[in-house]
């Protein structure tokens, strides 16, 4: 009877053997199986970083172009002395169209809100500067036109449509970076 529980002890230790052993293998398939996983959706994240990357720079962007067709910065970056006010008018709405038409691509990338936001603050500055150069006489000064400009902006700050625009950039990028 020794032999038989010797060898009855030596089949439960294989047997025990043999269990952990396939336990380990099966554990170890698993977990290989998981990482073959996770490494094919790697390739898809720096592709996500990316596409967040680009419309991010997209945001980027669009703000510099409302901060370059401002008026006020356009009219203290593009002041001409000698130019008379047809002179300044056209130099005026030809950066903002040229400012607008360098960013097109833009938006590509952003929201359809967002680019309607810029595309309408490019038409409501040309819209003005052409609205005041008609009030003004016909042989008024780029000063004049650049003065009454800033008079207009600063008496109805809240009709400028550059810190909304701003805003609204501003909340849509954040909202990519969540």
């Amino acid at each position: 009877m020794d032999f038989l529980s010797t060898t009855q002890m030596v089949l439960v230790v294989i047997a025990l053997a043999v269990i952990i052993g396939g336990l380990y293998f099966f554990y170890y398939l698993r977990d290989k199986k998981e990482l073959k996983k996770t490494e094919a959706e790697k390739p898809a994240r720096p592709e996500a970083n990316a596409s967040t990357s680009l419309q991010l720079q997209a945001y980027e962007r669009l703000v510099i172009l409302a901060e370059r067709i401002a008026l006020p910065n356009l009219i203290s970056r593009l002041n001409q002395p000698d130019a008379n006010k047809t002179e300044m008018q056209l130099l005026l709405t030809n950066t903002i169209r040229q400012e607008f038409e360098y960013n097109l691509s833009q938006q590509i990338y952003v929201t359809g809100q967002a680019w309607e936001a810029i595309r309408t603050l490019k038409e409501q500055n040309i819209h003005l500067i052409n609205q005041v150069a008609l009030i003004l006489p016909p042989d008024a000064s780029g000063q004049e036109l650049n003065r009454k400009l800033l008079e207009v902006i600063m008496s109805q700050p809240q009709g400028s449509m550059h810190g909304l625009v701003q805003e609204a950039l501003s909340f849509e990028a954040k909202k990519i970076m969540q």
